[in-house]
């Protein structure tokens, strides 16, 4: 017995709509909100799949500054597992609070050199000095904007502020993870922070 067409048909559009909407569930849960920001699970970058290594939010006392999301091509726990990966990788920040961005540019600034390995800080000052710049023209970040800094290993450390590419790239081979350091260096920005990007917090 084939059974009527048109039932079929019904049965096979259910089918169908059950499915997407599977699908859609699998999406929604592969992403991670914080604070009303989102951070997909996989992303990809240059024909490179990433994965969210981790996630978190950086407070200043009880402020909440912005939500960071750590993408890389292979989860790792540990900074040293972190800094040693030679591919792409990408740093995700949404502002939670309008701030300076010339004081953001400083505050990153202070954080290399509070974290970077000694002999290694003179090669980053002209990355600083041009990176202190660019915050400086941005005058301020609002709630809601966002900037990522990826490494390309081909092309060099990318900035990309409000969804505009800051060229020419940063050089500088110790750039990206110098950077990395401000958060997962000995004396990160936020411990719970670091925690969260290596996929820690709990």
């Amino acid at each position: 017995m084939r059974g009527d067409p048109e039932h079929m048909k019904t049965g096979f559009k259910t089918i169908a709509l059950a499915g997407l909407l599977a699908a859609s569930l699998c999406a929604s849960a592969a992403a991670l909100t914080l604070q009303g920001v989102r951070f997909d699970d996989v992303l990809e970058l240059q024909g490179s799949k990433l994965q969210l290594n981790g996630a978190g939010v950086r407070y200043k006392a009880i402020f909440k500054v912005y939500a960071m999301g750590l993408y890389t091509g292979r989860k790792a726990g540990t900074p040293e597992d972190v800094l040693a990966d030679n591919g792409p990788r990408r740093i995700s920040i949404t502002m939670l609070r309008d701030i300076d961005s010339n004081e953001l540019g400083k505050l990153f600034t202070r954080g290399v050199e509070d974290n970077a390995p000694k002999g290694e800080m003179s090669r980053l000052v002209p990355g600083l000095i041009r990176m202190g710049e660019i915050f400086a023209e941005q005058k301020k970040l609002s709630a809601g904007d966002t900037f990522t800094v990826d490494w390309l290993p081909d092309t060099g450390t990318v900035l990309t502020v409000r969804g505009q590419v800051q060229n020419p790239p940063f050089k500088e081979a110790e750039f990206f993870n110098a950077l990395l350091r401000i958060w997962l260096g000995p004396q990160p920005a936020d411990w719970k922070l670091k925690d969260a990007l290596l996929g820690k917090a709990g």
